[in-house]
């Protein structure tokens, strides 16, 4: 179902992946990735279409991710690139749709924007118990259901206001409203929400999340799931196991240290489920960047968690020194290569790069014996030849890294060896 509601829209965004390529012009300079009236035309002649459906599939394909603005121009995204090989990319489109659904319709003319925000916030519970439900709902229903949301949302922002209050003035018995000021609606004034739920519930229709008829609504099996997915999330971010939620990512990663893997990667699904998956990527790219090698290297056991989407963002940061061994492993996985054997993407340099970075989170972090095991790891076959490349590799942590790697070795002469190797990347000899 998701495929073929966003058929149309993927359709316009391969067409303009093909037709408009970067330096060319197509959008208009709103920072908004409209397309401009000499393309929408040119895209509805080649492809059949009208001009009114070209657009109303670009905004489609914008809303779902298929193609992404940046400022003046707007680029395929990485679910267009996904959509012939990953279901997951394409249910993940179809949901961004769905979440966006107050943008997908207009709202009628003349509304408050605060009435269409209370109704936008209101809707989740609407939404909910149509799922519960499992078939039509009366339309006046669903009115008394927003208005008692509507309500409760008004209750909750209510304050007391700061500071001495002046007394609150009787009115004479027998005074009109008009005399002690109370308001009254006007007559004709309609202040039921009944056309932002008519508004709201065909915005939802338009993006196949519901049908909307003969005064009922009923969830469709793709909007049914959709809300179970979103109260499933709520679940999981309510039931956060180490209460990291509410942390920056530097914070919850470092929460998650010690914990053993399932239990942070159940904590990572948390406190991924609180927040928009854009905004949570790049702070787990920036943590990474950080001088904590451990969270480097948890920064990216959380983006493994996200999947998909941190594609685009992971494949940024190939080109960083810092990132780029845990970057290339993270790419080989996605791919489909076995984490075993991921290792093997890396060159010998980067490899040994991405030793001295975990023994570097292993010295501050973990135990001696930690230490001495992480030798196992390294690529080398001896530890001469390991000190000779590690020495070579020029990783700030080098010195620091060698010089608690001797004093934890239980051999004499081993750890004398690293620390004759420590001292001489110190000193700048050979």
């Amino acid at each position: 179902m998701a495929r073929s509601g966003l058929a149309a829209a993927a359709r316009v965004a391969r067409w303009a992946d093909a037709a408009l390529r970067p330096g060319r012009d197509g959008a208009n300079s709103d920072g908004k990735g409209t397309l401009s009236d000499a393309t929408a035309e040119r895209a509805a002649a080649e492809l059949g279409l009208t001009v009114a459906q070209v657009r109303a599939d670009w905004d489609t394909a914008r809303l779902a991710g298929l193609i992404e603005v940046h400022g003046d121009s707007a680029r395929p995204g990485w679910r267009l690139r996904a959509w012939n090989r990953d279901d997951s990319a394409v249910l993940r489109g179809w949901v961004a749709l769905f979440d966006a659904w107050s943008l997908a319709h207009p709202e009628p003319a003349g509304q408050e924007p605060a009435g269409v925000a209370e109704v936008v916030s209101a809707m989740p519970q609407v939404l909910s118990f149509l799922q519960l439900s499992a078939g039509p709902v009366p339309v006046a229903q669903l009115l008394d259901l927003l208005e008692q949301r509507v309500t409760e949302l008004r209750t909750e922002r209510c304050e007391i206001p700061y500071g001495p209050q002046p007394e609150p003035v009787q009115a004479a018995a027998g005074a009109t409203a008009a005399e002690t000021g109370a308001a009254e609606p006007e007559d004709g004034e309609d202040t039921s929400l009944a056309p932002l739920l008519d508004w709201a519930l065909h915005a939802l229709a338009s993006v196949g999340a519901l049908t909307y008829g003969d005064g009922q609504a009923t969830l469709t099996p793709l909007g049914s799931w959709a809300v179970w997915v979103k109260l499933e999330q709520i679940c999981v971010a309510a039931q956060s196991p180490a209460g990291n939620i509410e942390q920056s990512a530097e914070d919850m990663l470092r929460g998650c240290a010690q914990l053993r893997p399932n239990a942070a990667r159940a904590e990572y699904r948390a406190w991924l489920a609180a927040r928009p998956v854009g905004s949570a990527v790049s702070e787990l790219v920036n943590a990474a960047r950080g001088d904590d090698a451990l969270l480097r290297g948890l920064a990216f056991e959380a983006l493994r968690v996200v999947g998909a989407p941190a594609e685009p963002d992971v494949r940024a940061v190939v080109d960083d020194a810092t990132l780029r061994p845990y970057a290339l492993l993270w790419l080989a996985e996605h791919d489909g290569i076995d984490p075993e054997d991921a290792h093997e993407v890396l060159t010998r340099e980067e490899a040994t790069w991405l030793w001295v970075d975990t023994a570097a989170a292993v010295a501050d972090h973990g135990e001696a014996p930690m230490l001495v095991r992480h030798l196992e790891s390294a690529v080398q076959p001896t530890v001469p030849a390991l000190l000779d490349e590690v020495r070579a590799v020029g990783h700030p942590r080098t010195v620091q890294v060698l010089v608690a790697l001797a004093a934890a070795h239980p051999d004499p002469a081993l750890a004398k060896a690293v620390r004759r190797a420590a001292f001489q990347v110190h000193t700048g000899g050979i």
